[in-house]
């Protein structure tokens, strides 16, 4: 028998080795029983919140042993999925299209009362391209919205049009034909933007509302976000312009455009804007509709503030409220512990992922959604203890901490003869000489310095870990491989573009290793302690 102050040594060994292997890979989740571990869960959707989804799975994968498989096939397939009850979520920018008005669409049929939207992730869907003057990449280029509608109408089809060279006093815009690049699969991105299209410059952009960008426009089309952003990013790829959620820029090492605002600032969607532009979101609040959080942007796209971002919006998470198909209540704990993460500590690396944390009362409006989800009432958001970046105990309902300290514009990116030089996104840091008739300038500052941080950290993170960087393969229009990984390749259960450092460097390794010390002890330390030496009877 195993004397007491061995057991109690032991036992105090074993705790020891808890507390390590807790510290190594987070605070593992209080409801959650050593024997109960989760059900894995699978979704499908959009690719504009897609980066930021990804490192979402990879860390409550690593933190709390969950597994959470997505594919990112557009809000159209992911909307589909969830009708058909192939999937346990969906991921989508728009809504269900109970009543289409795109041309040709027919009405989706989701299960009546059996569904509700929950906020994500906020962003800005931006402009990215490739262009050079002189040989040298352009990384400031100024765009007013009804230049950009004209592009992607093909009005304009050259860099050198006169609307562009307005927009841009600072360059020489150069003789060179602009290849649009857009979605080829149903998109969320391209809904979002041809509805602003329609609605700022409805006499320009005149097909309305549609998630499959239109076949007459003359574009080259790509599939997925990360297609679209790597055929712009390639050496062909020069004179390109595509729409993407700011985090692929960020990903992919390019510039954006700057929009005109309302205020006439040129800026960049960096989290600060996209914060402030949606505090003039329109949200539906009666929670007995079926629309109950779904976002109206009219008042984001003409956001008097001049730090707005104008084409700003949120992704949204369709979950089940029934059980059904695919979908049971021990999915629907699990379910319910991601949306709870996602909500609260997944929105503290949304701006270095490239987007912009949820506000309070979108978080507290989804921390209801999640009480709907068969399985998960148990999984309620505490808002004094949510570590959500936007607020703090004790902030209203209407408090947004990141829009409440967003720079102010400089002046350089005011309409008119001057035009900052700085880059944007991806290429922050890179100025671009001037070689216009315009004059300089510099967007130094907190604006600045924030993107360039961002694009610095994605940057880093993509160093640290090429593999995630690789995980996912595209393909351009001929089948030629852009990026990422060639198939035949396994596929990890939580990939991700990018891994966010640690708080402490090597802290988890340190960790694990004094966990496997201490491991060692709990089990030779006991059995040494009780080999005593046999005393000699004399005899």
């Amino acid at each position: 028998m195993i004397p007491r102050r061995i057991r109690l040594v032991a036992t105090a060994l074993a705790a020891l080795l808890v507390a390590g292997a807790v510290g190594a890979g987070g605070a593992a989740p209080a409801a959650v029983a050593a024997d109960a571990p989760y059900a894995n869960i699978s979704g499908s959707g959009s690719t504009w919140s897609q980066n930021a989804l990804d490192q979402w799975r990879r860390n409550v994968q690593s933190n709390y042993a969950m597994t959470v498989d997505y594919r990112g096939l557009g809000s159209t397939a992911g909307r589909n999925d969830f009708i058909n009850r192939t999937v346990d979520f969906a991921i989508s920018e728009i809504p269900f299209q109970l009543q289409p008005t795109e041309k040709g669409a027919q009405p989706e049929k989701p299960p009546a009362g059996g569904y509700a939207y929950m906020p994500i992730v906020a962003g800005g869907t931006s402009f990215m391209y490739n262009l050079k003057i002189g040989g040298k990449r352009v990384t400031n280029l100024r765009l007013a919205g009804a230049t950009v509608a004209k592009i992607f109408a093909g009005q304009i089809t050259n860099w050198n049009d006169p609307a562009i060279q307005a927009d841009n006093p600072g360059l020489a815009m150069p003789d060179k034909q602009i290849q649009r690049v857009a979605r080829s699969d149903g998109s969320g991105s391209t809904a979002q933007f041809t509805m602003w299209m329609s609605k700022q410059h409805p006499d320009i952009w005149t097909t309305g509302m549609t998630s499959q960008f239109p076949d007459n426009v003359g574009a080259t089309l790509q599939s997925g976000s990360l297609g679209v952003a790597a055929y712009v990013g390639q050496n062909y790829g020069e004179g390109a312009i595509t729409y993407v959620e700011y985090s692929y820029a960020l990903k992919s090492g390019f510039p954006v455009a700057k929009v005109l605002n309302a205020a006439g600032y040129y800026i960049e969607p960096t989290a600060s804007s996209v914060a402030v532009a949606m505090l003039k979101a329109q949200i539906n609040t009666n929670s007995s509709s079926a629309d109950y959080l779904t976002q109206i942007l009219d008042g984001v796209y003409n956001n008097p503030d001049p730090r707005t971002y104008p084409l700003s919006s949120y992704s949204y998470m369709i979950v089940p409220t029934q059980e059904g198909g695919t979908f049971n209540a021990d999915k629907g704990r699990t379910l319910g512990a991601f949306a709870k993460y996602v909500l609260c500590e997944g929105q503290q690396q949304a701006e270095q992922l490239g987007y912009s944390p949820l506000p309070m009362n979108l978080v507290q409006a989804g921390a209801e959604q999640i009480t709907r989800i068969p399985g998960a009432k148990g999984e309620t958001v505490d808002i004094n203890s949510c570590n959500n970046p936007t607020f703090q105990p004790g902030d209203s309902l209407d408090n947004n901490r990141l829009a409440q300290t967003a720079p102010q514009p400089a002046d350089c990116d005011k309409q008119g003869p001057n035009q900052c030089v700085s880059g944007t996104a991806g290429a922050a840091g890179t100025d671009t000489d001037v070689t216009g008739s315009g004059d300089g300038g510099s967007a130094a500052g907190a604006a600045a310095s924030t993107a360039t941080g961002a694009a610095a950290g994605a940057a880093a993170a993509t160093a640290a870990d090429p593999a995630a960087a690789s995980a996912e393969a595209a393909y351009d229009a001929n089948g030629n491989l852009l990026s990422g990984a060639a198939a035949g390749g396994g596929r990890a259960a939580a990939s991700a573009p990018f891994s966010i450092p640690d708080p402490v460097p090597g802290a988890p390794a340190v960790l694990m290793a004094v966990a496997a010390v201490l491991l060692a002890g709990a089990i030779v330390v006991p059995p040494l302690l009780m080999r005593r030496p046999r005393r000699s009877s004399g005899r």
